[in-house]
C-alpha cells in the first residue's frame, strides 16, 4: 500500500447505540445506529460506504 494513501482504519468509530434516540447523519440527516448523546461526526450506514468510496485509494 502507498505511503500517501489515507485510509480511515485507525479513525475509533462511535459506539453503536442499544436504542433509540439514535444522531442524525451529518450528510443526509437520516437516522444513523450511533446514539444521540455522541459528540462527533456520525454517519448513516449509507453515507458512511460511499465515503469510504470517495476516500478509497486509487491505483
Amino acid at each position: 500500500m502507498s505511503e500517501d494513501c489515507r485510509t480511515t482504519g485507525d479513525v475509533p468509530k462511535p459506539p453503536v447505540a442499544e436504542g433509540p434516540p439514535y444522531a442524525d447523519c451529518m450528510l443526509c440527516r437520516k437516522p444513523t445506529e450511533y446514539p444521540e448523546s455522541y459528540k462527533g461526526i456520525t454517519l448513516c450506514p449509507v453515507c458512511e460506504w460511499q465515503e469510504a468510496q470517495r476516500t478509497a485509494c486509487s491505483g
